[in-house]
């Protein structure tokens, strides 16, 4: 392994980031990385390095694309936000208007608003399917329609894992009649000049890192003797048994295939810049992303407390993760956004006018990571400079 390779732009009065960056390499192991910072819309950080292969011999560039995980979940809310907006359908209104199918079997009273909020009670699918059932859309969906809610919707909330954007997706293919991967790229990344896919196009393949997970073999059937509860909680993750990405991450179908809630894939500075128009209101440069009432309303807690799958308090808008003490988006209780599994992460503040993101190759800590939080903190002190 050569030196350690770190390219970009920062901003002086943002070298505590750069500093921060470069230390998560030599105190946090970490492999790969980009992180981009921008300040009223305009660009302070914008910074890359380490490697996006596991022998580290192939070092990370301005384009390199990652999966980033659950941050994709509020981008694919966007997308049925905006359909919202523009009045196809309501918030209030049952899943079931749009998707007669999905109201079977106790759900025809699940609305949006429950999907977008992870109050449906559809985490888990109970029935056992093939482990790359994830790559099949109409799979997934037959399982989400055949599903009975695991709790009463409304009445409780659990994070929606790996089918919140099938949920969302379905709605969204429902009313456009595009896949939400289309719909995104038609709507928003290409508007905004994003870097950002659900399902990447396979010309587009040979941007993208490896993504180092350190126990990539699938697990085998459910373990005999759960409760309902530890079912629930264990298909959430494991049925099928590649939907978390364990030993599809990193192959070409995975990259492909359209998995919202789980394989989006996309830069640092994408991502960022996505969030700097959400801290000014939803527009950037003149293109509206979302207006700024439906904005309002995305980031508005709608459940919180006690989460029924992670079994800690959480909290949530419309598809955004929103903050909590023991782990914060910054010092400001308006910040929302969202994490992703191994630590990246794209967030905003309003407050302050930072929209921030952090992409990496390696599944660091899920919950509380020592690289993202290193990150956040000297972001927020090169402020008060």
């Amino acid at each position: 392994m050569t030196s350690l390779p770190i390219d970009g732009f920062c901003d002086p009065r943002f070298a505590p980031v750069r500093a921060a960056f470069i230390d998560n390499f030599k105190t946090h192991n970490e492999p790969g990385a980009a992180v981009t910072v921008m300040l009223h819309g305009e660009t302070m950080v914008d910074i890359w390095g380490g490697w996006r292969d596991a022998a580290r011999e192939v070092p990370w560039a301005e384009t390199t694309l990652v999966n980033f995980f659950s941050v994709g979940k509020p981008l694919a809310a966007l997308c049925l936000l905006r359909l919202v907006e523009r009045g196809l359908a309501s918030l209030d209104d049952p899943v079931a208007r749009f998707w007669p199918e999905f109201a079977a079997h106790g759900k025809d009273k699940i609305t949006l608003r429950h999907i977008l909020s992870h109050q449906a009670g559809l985490p888990a699918i109970a029935a056992p399917l093939p482990p790359d059932a994830m790559l099949n859309w109409p799979q997934m969906i037959a399982a989400i329609e055949a599903q009975v809610p695991w709790w009463e919707p409304g009445k409780a909330h659990g994070y929606h894992v790996n089918t919140f954007g099938f949920l969302v997706g379905e709605v969204v293919r429902r009313l456009t009649g595009k896949s939400i991967g289309r719909y995104f790229h038609d709507e928003i990344s290409l508007p905004l000049g994003l870097d950002i896919f659900f399902g990447v196009p396979v010309s587009e393949h040979n941007r993208i890192a490896d993504f180092l997970w350190p126990d990539n073999a699938m697990p085998g059937a459910e373990p005999a003797g759960l409760t309902r509860s530890q079912s629930m909680r264990w298909n959430t993750y494991w049925n099928p048994a590649g939907v978390s990405g364990a030993g599809y991450v990193n192959a070409a179908r995975w990259r492909s295939a359209e998995i919202p809630s789980t394989n989006g894939h996309g830069t640092a500075r994408s991502v960022a810049r996505l969030y700097a128009a959400l801290a000014r209101g939803g527009t950037l440069e003149g293109i509206e992303i979302i207006g700024t009432r439906m904005l309002t309303e995305a980031i508005t807690e709608q459940s919180a407390g006690m989460d029924m799958i992670l079994e800690r308090d959480t909290r949530f808008g419309l598809g955004f993760q929103l903050p909590r003490p023991e782990r914060p988006l910054g010092p400001n209780a308006g910040a929302f956004g969202h994490f992703g599994a191994g630590g990246s992460l794209g967030f905003c503040d309003p407050d302050t006018g930072i929209s921030f993101a952090y992409v990496t190759n390696d599944m660091g800590p899920r919950w509380q990571n020592p690289r993202n939080a290193a990150l956040m903190d000297a972001t927020f002190s090169s402020l008060k400079s």
